[in-house]
């Protein structure tokens, strides 16, 4: 176990670098907004995938300031890649941008930005899942959450907040119970068409099958 947790506190070093490098923080806040940290990282929870989440609020919301920070971010040599999406007409009310940076071992950190509209649906809501999660984790959970995220194939999709939901609520501990609480899970979402998350809260099934890529995809928080 030892070594996973050598590995998860260098790629969150890493990670870290990649945000001090790209300067992006001061990037958006350039244009006057507020950027929460979210997913894996500010959970202390990344492994391997090379994912960075943040979520984005400017008032008012002005589409313009999203181009501007990213002109600005663009400008980097290291930044490869950047990929818009607009999402403003539908409930998540959202512009997402994925931008792809080369760190020195010519390996890519992908950085997603979702920039939210304040008072929408989803403003905070992840914010506030990762306070929960971070209250009830213990090192235990900790280990087990990033041992079964190193043990999942490259090939295989599995969101943060699945992991997070089967150690800490169903008590799952090995890749092989993983697999068959994922299972189990999806056969009752489309039995019943709702999931209970880890947050109380009762999100609709089609929230499962976000990808990166997708939709302003926050549930793929890793």
């Amino acid at each position: 176990m030892e070594h996973l947790l050598e590995l998860a506190k260098r790629n969150q070093e890493r990670a870290w670098e990649v945000i001090r490098q790209t300067d992006i923080i001061n990037i958006w806040k350039s244009v006057g907004a507020e950027m929460n940290l979210v997913g894996s990282l500010n959970m202390g929870l990344l492994m391997k995938h090379k994912d960075i989440d943040f979520h984005i609020y400017t008032s008012p919301f002005r589409i313009s300031d999203s181009f501007q920070a990213m002109a600005r971010l663009a400008e980097n040599p290291l930044i490869k890649r950047i990929e818009y999406g607009n999402s403003l007409d539908t409930e998540e009310q959202c512009v997402e941008w994925h931008a792809w940076f080369q760190d020195p071992d010519n390996e890519l950190w992908q950085i997603d930005m979702i920039h939210i509209v304040k008072g929408s649906r989803y403003d905070g809501y992840f914010e506030k899942m990762a306070e929960r999660i971070t209250a009830v984790l213990t090192d235990e959970t900790r280990q087990a959450i990033l041992k079964l995220k190193y043990e999942t194939p490259d090939t295989v999709k599995i969101m943060g907040v699945e992991y997070y939901q089967a150690v800490i609520q169903d008590g799952v501990r090995t890749y092989a119970e993983l697999e068959d609480w994922k299972n189990n899970i999806q056969s009752q979402a489309l039995s019943n068409g709702f999931h209970k998350n880890i947050i109380g809260q009762t999100v609709k099934n089609r929230s499962l099958s976000y990808s990166s890529g997708s939709s302003c995809p926050m549930y793929t928080l890793r």
